[in-house]
């Protein structure tokens, strides 16, 4: 008597290891999933935001949250670039950015200088290649340090923000989230912590002082100046008189 072979069934219940692996696999592809979900809005939004800020003044900048935890306090007053002296954005630009009304957000030239360092081994190779959209880039949504994917995240950005945004709006934003003294943000309330008065009523040699400050507003003081911050102010004083010619897409 032959024994008949029984057929196997395709639908044999799995093992609880086998069903535990499954399940892990599953939710492994969710997080997966939401993590690259995050990360896409994650870098979308600051060139989404950058189209709002067009027309609407930035509420807070990314470096005055990463400050707070530090212990720093928010004193910040947005004022339109029409209710700040003329001589502050001249300042600014003699000293942070010549090319300023030349460039598309990114001054090649001066990165060259970056490139050409690192390639021969300079000690300090990102000296003066941060143009104003750049650090603009970096005060808005990056964060401070010399970190070179910092300075590859700022690139695409400022050249993102140059696009959407005019150079007075540019400047305009630059000057009224800039760190000025620790804790201190923006022309207005810069004007106010060194000098005792608004914006507008800065001289020029209190928007050149403003100007000398900038690279490092946690040591340096503008309304208490070393000899340093005087003779670079007084460097930035000269150059701003011959700035004239390069500041014109300043113009109304």
């Amino acid at each position: 008597m032959t024994v008949e072979s029984q057929p196997i069934a395709d639908d044999v219940p799995a093992s609880p290891q086998d069903a535990g692996r499954t399940v892990t696999r599953e939710r492994r592809k969710i997080w997966l999933r939401r993590g690259l979900i995050a990360l896409a809005v994650i870098v979308a939004l600051p060139f989404v935001l950058t189209v709002a800020y067009a027309v609407i003044p930035p509420p807070i900048s990314n470096v005055m949250i990463l400050r707070l935890f530090t212990g720093n306090g928010l004193n910040k007053d947005w004022v339109s670039l029409d209710r700040i002296s003329p001589n502050l954005p001249r300042a600014v630009i003699s000293s942070e950015d010549a090319r300023f009304c030349d460039h598309s957000g990114v001054d090649w030239v001066e990165l060259q200088g970056v490139i050409d360092g690192v390639l021969n081994d300079e000690e300090d190779p990102v000296r003066g290649a941060s143009t104003i959209p750049m650090q603009t880039a970096k005060n808005l949504f990056l964060w401070d340090g010399r970190q070179f994917i910092r300075k590859g995240l700022e690139i695409p950005l400022a050249i993102w923000m140059d696009l959407v945004w005019p150079k007075r709006r540019m400047i305009e934003i630059y000057l009224n989230i800039v760190e000025w003294a620790p804790g201190v943000y923006g022309a207005e309330a810069a004007a106010q912590h060194h000098f005792k008065k608004p914006a507008a009523k800065l001289t020029k040699r209190e928007a050149a002082l403003l100007a000398a400050v900038l690279p490092n507003p946690i040591k340096r003081n503008a309304g208490k100046p070393s000899k340093r911050v005087n003779r670079i102010a007084s460097r930035i004083l000269a150059r701003m008189s011959g700035m004239g010619p390069y500041l014109t897409c300043l113009d109304p």
